[in-house]
């Protein structure tokens, strides 16, 4: 039987070349959420400081909550999930859900009459959900670590306005929009820092430091 030399051996079809390369890194998703989550907030919150006074306002930020602050923040969330980035996927899930619930709500805010109340304990949940975020935020980068710090104080505001009566938007609701246009500047700073610094393989423009978690050690239960 002639003996298969080794140049001439052919490799297992399940079994990769030895010089094949790498496979690529998946890129990350955090530039493509914080860019959604920022433009939208941008334009709702200039509505809500009354700078922008058109009655039909509100739908183009309708359509921005329901594709780019939702499914694309979704999208990215999802992928947070699969880089194994806890914090990452929790944020961009949540106000991605966040922006979808206010496409579905608004609508019908103005057939439903007077929720004021429930407007105003549903901005609330989510100033509460914020500031533990922005506790986790602490360990993450100094961009994001600003952006939930003045997401936080923009809800909490827009919830007070939200619970107080009388001709709209409130003082506090416009204070809220102040807040909101710093935190989509922030958010849009932070999203094009990691894609630039990406792209040009270098630092252009500094996010801050970041200080990861120790993540705590799994107690050994085996019987002693």
């Amino acid at each position: 039987m002639p003996v298969m030399n080794e140049d001439t051996r052919s490799l297992h079809p399940e079994q990769p070349p030895a010089g094949n390369p790498r496979p690529a890194v998946p890129g990350d998703p955090a530039p493509l959420g914080l860019a959604g989550f920022a433009l939208t907030t941008l334009l709702l919150s200039i509505i809500n400081t009354n700078l922008l006074k058109e009655g039909a306002a509100v739908i183009p930020v309708l359509g921005l909550a329901a594709f780019y602050g939702g499914i694309a923040q979704f999208a990215a969330g999802l992928f947070e999930f699969r880089r194994g980035n806890t914090f990452g996927a929790t944020a961009f899930v949540s106000f991605a859900a966040f922006w979808l619930a206010y496409w579905w709500i608004v609508p019908r805010l103005a057939l439903a009459g007077d929720a004021h109340n429930a407007l105003g304990l549903f901005l609330l949940g989510w100033a509460i959900f914020t500031a533990y975020m922005t506790i986790a935020a602490l360990r993450v980068t100094l961009a994001v670590l600003v952006v939930l710090a003045l997401l936080t104080l923009t809800f909490l505001f827009l919830a007070i306005g939200a619970f107080q009566t009388g001709a709209q938007p409130h003082a506090m609701t416009q204070v809220g929009g102040w807040f909101g246009i710093a935190t989509g500047l922030a958010a849009w700073y932070a999203s094009a820092a990691t894609v630039i610094n990406e792209t040009h393989a270098r630092t252009v423009l500094p996010v801050g430091p970041r200080h990861p978690g120790t993540a705590p050690q799994a107690r050994d239960e085996r019987p002693a």
